[in-house]
C-alpha cells in the first residue's frame, strides 16, 4: 500500500471514530482536520465535498464490520454456531474503541432515514447487506439441520437485528446495566423459536 493510500486509510479510521461521537453530519473536513492536526486544504484535496466524506466514512465502517464481525464469524463451523458468532461479534463491535459514541450504523440511521442522497444510500445498502448475511447464515443452520426446514430465515434476520437495535438502544441511551443480559435471553428465546427439536 502506497504513503498516499495509507495516510488516507489512517484519516477514514479516525473520521469513523469521530462519527460515532458527532454523527455523519456533526462530521466537518475543518472538524476533522482539526481532530488530526492537518491543514483543512490537505484534507480536502482527499474528499473533495462533505458528502463525499460521509459515504467514504460509512464505506470505512463498512469495510471495519466485516473484518470485526463477519469475517471471523463465518470462520465458525456452519450453522448455529456461525449465527452464534455474529451476535457475539456484534455486542463485542457495538462497544468496541470504533464506536466510542455508539454504534455508527445506529447513530446514521436516525439521521439519515428521511435525508435522501449518496450517504443515505451508501447506509441503506451496507444494512441490507448485513440483513442477507444474517438470513444467509440462516439458511445454513436449515442445511445443517439445526433450524427447523420452514423457518423464515428473512423474520429471522429482521428479528435478530430488532435484537441487536434493542440492546443498543438500552445500553447507550437507557444506561441499562442488564441491556447485554436481556440481549442474550432475548437471542436464545430467537434461537428456541427456529431450533429443530431434535437440534
Amino acid at each position: 500500500m502506497r504513503k498516499g493510500e495509507l495516510t488516507r486509510q489512517a484519516i477514514l479510521e479516525r473520521a469513523v471514530r469521530l462519527a460515532s461521537r458527532v454523527g455523519l453530519q456533526g462530521l466537518t473536513i475543518g472538524g476533522l482536520a482539526e481532530e488530526l492536526q492537518l491543514s483543512k486544504s490537505g484534507l480536502f484535496a482527499h474528499f473533495r465535498s462533505k458528502s463525499s466524506l460521509e459515504v467514504e466514512v460509512l464505506e470505512a465502517a463498512t469495510a471495519l464490520f466485516t473484518e470485526v464481525v463477519i469475517r471471523p464469524a463465518l470462520a465458525r463451523p456452519r450453522g448455529e454456531p456461525r449465527i452464534r458468532a455474529l451476535f457475539e461479534r456484534w455486542l463485542d463491535w457495538s462497544r468496541s474503541a470504533a464506536n466510542e459514541g455508539g454504534c455508527i450504523f445506529v447513530a446514521a440511521a436516525a439521521e439519515l432515514d428521511d435525508t435522501p442522497g449518496p450517504a443515505r444510500d451508501t447506509l441503506v445498502q451496507s444494512q441490507k447487506d448485513w440483513m442477507d448475511c444474517i438470513a444467509q447464515t440462516a439458511r445454513t443452520a436449515i442445511n445443517e439441520g439445526h433450524f427447523r426446514k420452514d423457518a423464515d430465515v428473512e423474520q429471522f434476520a429482521s428479528d435478530l437485528y430488532g435484537v441487536m437495535l434493542a440492546c443498543h438502544h438500552a445500553s447507550r441511551l437507557m444506561r441499562d446495566p442488564k441491556a447485554e443480559e436481556r440481549a442474550r435471553r432475548s437471542f436464545e428465546s430467537l434461537l428456541s423459536l427456529y431450533r429443530t427439536p431434535t437440534a
